[in-house]
């Protein structure tokens, strides 16, 4: 039985509370928030006692996994501090992405993980679905073959509390790379594109082009300007095999043999399967505390600190290819 806290008490901070809840392997101990109403209100809503500081919990409670769901910039400059506090107390550490707006100390969150020996995961929940395991499946299965090309598109309608020129691609798109990679394996290159739309002072829409380490090519599209979509989010893989293509996190997965006209197809089902995104934040949490649970080595842990990073890292190198017009930049070029 894993002893777990959670660090921000914002929505995010609440559906991981949630999650630990509702986890069999897990008991939730402890809440923390720099904002009294917001702490003493998970508090209560989840029984447990709640703390102001970051450094008193983890001290008076001592927990095993410890979860960071603050905000600040770019919806994640405040991850920096807690997460070294949590790691350093001998937590295992989930944190939420963006893993850090400054990739400096994205590195050495990483890096203290690996000195300390601590599990460190981060909330890549998007693909943490019935629907994306199905693929992955048929991937390692021997389906599709050797990769050629990966499409993948994610728009949703955001009009609030963006603070940055690069705050759409830094905040949404982990989600979008990370799944790119996870069936592609690492960015080589990239060259991007991005707009302001109208009434917008900040780039809202962006599109990138990708090399990856295999061969294989790729294609990003990425829109806040989209109120809303079907799907919202399209993945599409395809090799000399065979191609697969998965929509909305969960919803539905389908494989396109080159062999065959006849395709298979993954339908999220109607009793037993995800009714909501919320329940990709449960499987995604339920996944890190079964590893931690089952003592999986660090760097085998699915949606790894080291895979948010480098999901940043292309972002990064995709901000900069805007800022050059288009320029190819090397993913390995950028180091912050």
């Amino acid at each position: 039985m894993q002893r777990t806290c959670v660090i921000g008490m914002g929505p995010i901070g609440n559906n991981h509370a949630r999650a630990y809840r509702q986890c069999e392997q897990a008991e939730l101990v402890g809440v923390c928030d720099i904002r009294p109403e917001r702490a003493s209100a998970a508090g209560e809503k989840f029984g447990v006692p709640y703390f102001l500081s970051a450094k008193e919990m983890l001290s008076a409670l001592k927990p095993d996994i410890c979860s960071i769901a603050t905000g600040g910039y770019e919806y994640s400059s405040d991850h920096f501090e807690p997460t070294m506090q949590a790691l350093e107390a001998g937590c295992h550490v989930l944190g939420e992405k963006p893993i850090s707006n400054d990739l400096k100390q994205a590195q050495e969150m990483v890096d203290t993980a690996k000195r300390l020996n601590r599990c460190y995961g981060i909330d890549l929940n998007h693909r943490f679905t019935p629907a994306a395991r199905q693929a992955k499946k048929w991937q390692d299965d021997g389906r599709i073959g050797e990769l050629l090309f990966c499409n993948m598109a994610l728009w949703i309608g955001k009009y609030q509390n963006i603070d940055s020129l690069y705050y759409h691609l830094k905040c949404l798109n982990p989600h979008s790379v990370n799944i790119m990679q996870y069936f592609c394996g690492p960015v080589k290159e990239v060259t991007a594109f991005a707009l302001k739309a109208g009434g917008r002072d900040v780039y809202s829409t962006a599109t990138v082009n990708m090399r990856f380490a295999c061969g294989a090519v790729g294609h990003l599209t990425s829109s806040y300007d989209i109120k809303r979509g079907h799907p919202m989010e399209r993945c599409e893989v395809a090799g000399v095999g065979g191609r697969f293509v998965f929509e909305d996190m969960w919803r539905e997965a389908v494989l396109y043999p080159a062999d065959s006209w006849l395709k298979e197809v993954y339908t999220n089902p109607v009793f037993g399967g995800f009714e909501g995104f919320y329940d990709t934040f449960r499987d995604r949490i339920h996944a890190f505390v079964r590893q931690v649970d089952a003592h999986t080595a660090p760097a085998d842990i699915d949606g790894s600190g080291e895979e948010g990073l480098e999901a940043s890292r292309v972002i990064h190198a995709a901000i900069r290819s805007i800022e050059e017009n288009g320029a190819v930049v090397q993913v390995s070029d950028i180091k912050e």
